[in-house]
């Protein structure tokens, strides 16, 4: 099995969490070894005097422990470092023959250290090391377990990356279904909306062909561009706000003609957010729902008013309307799916940070504000908003 590549240059303080905040390099891995290399130091130093019973010598024992410590960690360190320069075929296939030379090398740096340590502190002649290796020998078990406890608590490391990575993976998964979810309710509501909008325009227009055949032609009309930007923004990766104000547009100019003077409305889409990139069907149910539970149930009719734009760095659509506000509207067959599917699509699109507020107007009606998040991980861009 391969090795990881990020794991094997981890280092062991990492085991620790304060300590993966900063990110790996060559000067941190140095400085991480001699505070780990001293750390173990002062572990050892203080279970010697308190074994001996007494505390006097301790600064003499932790200097001797941190010499030895420090020698053998930072040998480990070149070790380790050395074998991925010189043996990258064996990281590349892993498995135990890769740990076999991991251990060999651990081994021998944790010897060759503690054996330094006579040399360095005590003033020993390193010829008598190499004329009688035999010494070297009591030492070997000492290495042998520095070597094991390294492998472990590397791979600690390893595992703890490895469950990291795959609840990324996983994450990603599930933001991946979470947007085709949203592509389908997104589909959904088309499939919910303009049925019902289409049947009832059709029927208008046929009432209309007997008595007023100019009406009805101005009335179809008006369907056929409505229908072919819906069709065009079905069809696109991605929309931007002035074409969904439009095609709101195309929608409420069908229904002024089928509604006649109880329908008035106006758009008013500021110049600096109409080419800004948002995702489709966002801003159409808020204007159906303003025409289907404002403005129709009321029969004076009413007027609907929709805005578009920046306030600060948020994203501001509102749809009001005058109509016979929240609650006085009478229950329609297949109704309030609209605005519980819009939420849904936010939340997969934007989290928590966009927001859909119904607000009821003191003079009658209501006002659905629509407040998306214009950062950079916020925004919607046309990559998320391509279709499946």
């Amino acid at each position: 099995m391969p090795t990881n590549p990020a794991a094997d240059r981890a280092h062991p303080l990492e085991i620790i969490a304060l300590f993966r905040r900063w990110p790996r390099s060559t000067l941190r891995n140095v400085l991480y070894t001699a505070l780990w290399s001293s750390l173990i130091a002062l572990a050892l130093a203080l279970a010697t005097c308190a074994v001996t019973g007494t505390f006097l010598h301790f600064p003499a024992t932790f200097g001797v422990f941190a010499a030895t410590s420090n020698l053998v960690g930072f040998l480990i360190h070149g070790g380790l470092a050395a074998l991925r320069t010189l043996a990258p075929a064996a990281y590349a296939r892993g498995g135990w023959p890769l740990q076999l030379c991991k251990l060999l090398v651990l081994a021998g740096c944790a010897v060759v250290g503690i054996a330094l340590k006579d040399v360095i502190w005590y003033g020993a002649d390193p010829g008598t090391l190499l004329q009688r290796p035999g010494r070297l020998a009591p030492l070997l078990p000492l290495g042998v377990a520095t070597a094991l406890v390294t492998i472990a608590v590397l791979a600690t490391i390893a595992r703890r990356q490895a469950r990291e990575a795959e609840a990324a993976r996983q994450q990603e998964k599930i933001a991946e279904a979470s947007r085709l979810l949203a592509e389908a309710r997104l589909r959904a509501l088309q499939a919910q909306i303009e049925p019902h909008f289409l049947y009832n325009t059709l029927a208008n227009v046929v009432s209309l062909i007997g008595p007023a055949p100019d009406q009805a032609r101005h009335m179809l009309e008006h369907l056929i561009d409505f229908l072919r930007a819906s069709l065009s923004a079905s069809r696109a990766a991605h929309a931007t706000v002035g074409a969904e104000c439009d095609l709101a547009g195309a929608y409420l100019d069908v229904l002024a003609v089928r509604l006649g003077t109880r329908l008035r409305y106006r758009i008013a889409v500021d110049d600096d957010c109409r080419a800004l990139p948002i995702a489709p069907m966002l801003i159409q149910p808020l204007v159906e729902n303003a025409v289907m539970h404002g403005i129709e149930p009321k029969l004076a009719g009413g007027e609907v008013n929709l805005r578009a734009r920046i306030a600060g760095d948020v994203l501001v659509v509102e749809v009001s309307d005058d109509g016979a506000g929240l609650g006085n509207a009478p229950p329609r067959p297949g109704g309030g799916v609209g605005l519980p599917n819009l939420r849904e699509r936010l939340r997969s699109l934007h989290g928590p940070d966009a927001r859909l507020q119904l607000i009821e107007n003191p003079a009658g009606g209501v006002t659905a504000r629509l407040l998306l998040p214009l950062g950079p991980s916020n925004m919607v861009t046309p990559s998320n908003l391509s279709a499946p």
